[in-house]
């Protein structure tokens, strides 16, 4: 099993971020983009078999994963960057107001079935209000990787998984030694053939290094 350890975004220098993991999820292409020379110079100072993954551009999701010219030119975008990075994981993340409703869950299954011809691997994370094991199913039948919290779900039974650590108690809590050795008891236990753990909290580099060290990955 291959398993993959990272934080959401830069939480230290780039260049002592890259010392100690091999993966990131760019958060900057959610909100609003840095220039080229940044995203280059990322690529440029990644060692060797760095991997990238990029958040999608919230406004996809604002949009209620429906076709538009602005849906249209956000992907356009992440393109283009994932070009520079040479980056062909995109990350879906919905709005937590969407409405888990028939018309809405048909949007996003119609969307993510579209997308999944341009990127190598497209991972969505439903709004925390919906069903997990609907959420799951979902992304199963658009043949995405569906992104959840371990702690709070439980592992899937997909061959490949993608999770994403908040924190206990929110973005800004942090984890406690005895839910890092849970998340490790977990992931060891998972069937996977690949797993990726991106910690999102106030101190996921910390977390994310202790998970490695729990795993042995250190």
């Amino acid at each position: 099993m291959i398993i993959t350890v990272g934080c959401a975004g830069f939480p230290v220098p780039a260049t002592r971020y890259f010392k100690e993991f091999l993966f990131v999820e760019i958060q900057e292409t959610h909100h609003a983009l840095p220039g080229m020379g940044t995203i280059r110079r990322w690529r440029r100072e990644a060692p060797e078999g760095f991997v990238f993954a990029m958040l999608a551009p919230r406004e996809i999701g604002q949009e209620g994963f429906r076709e538009g010219k602005v849906v249209e030119t956000a992907l356009t975008t992440l393109l283009d960057v994932g070009k520079e990075l040479d980056s062909k994981i995109a990350v879906f993340v919905s709005p937590s107001d969407l409405v888990s409703n028939r018309a809405n869950k048909a949007a996003v299954k119609e969307f993510l079935s579209g997308v999944r011809k341009t990127f190598d691997r497209v991972v969505w994370e439903a709004p925390q209000s919906w069903d997990a094991d609907e959420a799951a199913s979902l992304a199963a039948d658009a043949k995405v990787v569906v992104a959840r919290d371990p702690l709070l779900h439980g592992v899937t039974d997909a061959p490949v998984a993608y999770y994403r650590l908040a924190g206990p108690a929110g973005h800004k809590s942090r984890y406690e030694d005895p839910a890092i050795e849970r998340l490790a008891l977990l992931a060891s236990e998972a069937k996977h053939k690949d797993a990726t753990y991106v910690f999102t909290n106030v101190d996921m580099f910390a977390d994310a290094k202790r998970f490695k060290k729990a795993m042995k990955l250190a």
